[in-house]
């Protein structure tokens, strides 16, 4: 049974500024919290229904780990309007620009802000083979657990780096092409694409801002179908478009 005080605390999870006060977060969902057990990722403590324990044998979780609540308890913790049988708090390791290696592609992100867009945009990332995405110091942050949600567990497997852009371009070494989505430019299914590409999406209203858009040296455009009238594509579909893209005619 979880105290009163243990609830505050955990609750304080729900904000950002705990968050990065205490460099920890809150994943919720059996999908997320078993890609997490299998992780390196650093694992405080699992609440969960006696019902999830049952049911899930993990070798190496037993119950000094985990916490038994009630339904009415996970309600009260939970960042979810309908909570799940399962969630924990975890501890994010941090990653650098260093850690990227140079010829892999890569996916910068330019102020993406919200969650489900950037979680929905890491389970995308991943199921086209990128490893690596770079956003902007504006992003939504990663361990908002609505965006870990949306990760759907690929948060354990995509590497996610903070930074400022416009240092991170001037810093790229040339001649690495730099391609960005934008409502003008050449067709998407024009494009012959290389291995160690970076494609670059932007804010969801605004899209690629100007002080990035210099740096673009290859600007893209997903064609509509004529006599559409929609305005533009969501960020996490324009995503998908340009990976399938990039995967299905990168030069071997």
């Amino acid at each position: 049974m979880l105290t009163k005080k243990r609830i505050s605390e955990i609750s304080k999870l729900h904000l950002k500024k705990y968050r990065e006060e205490l460099h920890q977060s809150i994943v919720e969902g059996t999908k997320s919290v078993l890609d997490l057990l299998n992780s390196d990722f650093p694992v405080h403590e699992v609440f969960g229904t006696e019902n999830w324990y049952n049911s899930h044998a993990i070798p190496h979780l037993d119950k000094k780990q985990f916490t038994v609540v009630t339904s009415k308890e996970m309600e009260r913790i939970s960042c979810l309007r309908s909570p799940q049988e399962v969630m924990a708090i975890v501890s994010f390791p941090i990653y650098t620009l260093t850690d990227i290696p140079d010829k892999l592609p890569l996916l910068v992100l330019d102020d993406i802000r919200d969650p489900g867009n950037l979680g929905t945009i890491i389970r995308t990332a991943e199921w086209f083979g990128f490893q690596y995405i770079v956003c902007s110091a504006n992003c939504v942050e990663l361990t908002n657990p609505k965006t870990l949600q949306a990760t759907m567990g690929s948060f354990c497997r995509v590497k996610v780096i903070y930074t400022d852009l416009v240092e991170f371009f001037q810093n790229t070494q040339r001649p690495r092409r730099v391609i960005g989505t934008f409502l003008e430019g050449r067709a998407i299914s024009e494009i012959a694409f290389q291995p160690d590409d970076i494609l670059v999406i932007g804010n969801e209203s605004m899209g690629i801002s100007e002080s990035i858009s210099s740096f673009i040296n290859l600007k893209v455009h997903i064609p509509a179908v004529s006599g559409s009238h929609a305005e533009s594509l969501n960020a996490s579909v324009a995503t998908a478009i340009l990976l399938y893209n990039f995967r299905d005619r990168v030069v071997k």
